[in-house]
């Protein structure tokens, strides 16, 4: 009999040890799951609605150069979707590229204008980027035409509307989108709003 008592005693101290061990383990991977989500919170999700981090890419301007989104932080940025043959693109070129000239260095304002190139119309695959540059000459466009030929960023930017218009703050959050044409006015007081 006192050997069962002591052996009783012996399995209860090893549960209890096991249990504290347990009950250690679970504080620890709480404390662990708590900073993670924390940090998480302190992180804006990638997204398109006003205060996201938008979609990060790389894409090639018409002189050859890469440019990459989040390389432009700490700039206001002005994010344009469009094509040629889209009338109220058209219409709002002027308008981007005067505030280009006048406003944007002081500003601290980067315009760059992501021509949908697998949706040029009426012409060939070889004509595409031949009827970009024709455009912006025709404009006397001066700020960066980046050229998006598998439409990936039209996609991440859902662009089913053309013009489109992001504005990013220098913080690079997004801070409105624009579907449709803007004027000069729309356009100066959307950046200005921005910080």
């Amino acid at each position: 009999m006192k050997k069962n008592i002591g052996l009783l005693i012996v399995v209860l101290l090893v549960v209890a040890m096991i249990g504290t061990y347990v009950k250690q383990q679970i504080d620890e991977d709480r404390e662990i799951e708590t900073a993670s989500l924390g940090k998480e919170m302190d992180e804006r999700k990638i997204g398109l609605k006003n205060g996201d981090t938008p979609p990060d890419f790389t894409l090639t301007s018409l002189d050859g150069e890469d440019v990459t989104l989040s390389e432009l932080r700490g700039k206001k940025v002005v994010l344009n979707f469009w094509a040629t043959w889209c009338p109220p693109c058209k219409a709002e070129m002027p308008h981007m590229q005067n505030y280009y000239e006048q406003n944007a260095k002081k500003d601290n304002v980067e315009i760059i204008a992501v021509n949908l190139t697998k949706a040029e119309r009426d012409v060939t695959e070889d004509e595409k980027i031949d009827s970009v540059m024709t455009f912006r000459e025709s404009f006397n466009l001066t700020f960066p035409i980046l050229l998006d030929p598998k439409n990936s960023a039209g996609l991440d930017y859902q662009v089913l509307t053309i013009p489109t218009t992001y504005f990013i703050d220098s913080n690079g959050y997004i801070q409105r989108a624009i579907r449709g044409p803007m004027n000069a006015e729309m356009l100066k007081s959307y950046v200005d709003a921005m910080d």
